[in-house]
C-alpha cells in the first residue's frame, strides 16, 4: 500500500527528521547495493517508497540510534555520520506509516 507524502505526509516534524536521514541512509546503501540504493532514491524522490525501500529505512534507522541514553558501563554508541535518536526513530516510522507502510 504505497501513497505519496501528498496525499499523507505526516507532521512536519517527522518530514525534517526523515529529511535529515534519508541521504545518509542511500548513501551507506549505496555502499553495500548500489542498484536498490538508486531505486530507493528515485522512490524518494518522488517521495514513494517501495515496501521494500521503506522496511530497509526502518531497519536501518532502528540499528543505527545513536542517542540511547545508555552510558558506557551499558554499551558501546554505535557510530555513524549523524546523531539518531530514539525519538528520531520514531519520527522515521511514524512517517513510514502516514505513507501507508506497514513498519
Amino acid at each position: 500500500m504505497n501513497q505519496s507524502a501528498d496525499a499523507h505526509s505526516g507532521s512536519p516534524a517527522d518530514e525534517q527528521v526523515v529529511e535529515r536521514l534519508v541521504p545518509v541512509w542511500l548513501e551507506e546503501a549505496a555502499r553495500h547495493d548500489a542498484r536498490a540504493a538508486q531505486e530507493a532514491r528515485q522512490g524518494w524522490e518522488r517521495r514513494s517508497l517501495s515496501a521494500d525501500a521503506a522496511r530497509e529505512l526502518a531497519d536501518w534507522v532502528t540499528a543505527r540510534v545513536t542517542d540511547t541514553g545508555f552510558n558506557k558501563d551499558e554499551g558501546p554508541a554505535p557510530g555513524g555520520p549523524v546523531r539518531i535518536s530514539v525519538a528520531d526513530k520514531t519520527a522515521v516510522h511514524r512517517w513510514l506509516a502516514a505513507q501507508g507502510h506497514d513498519v
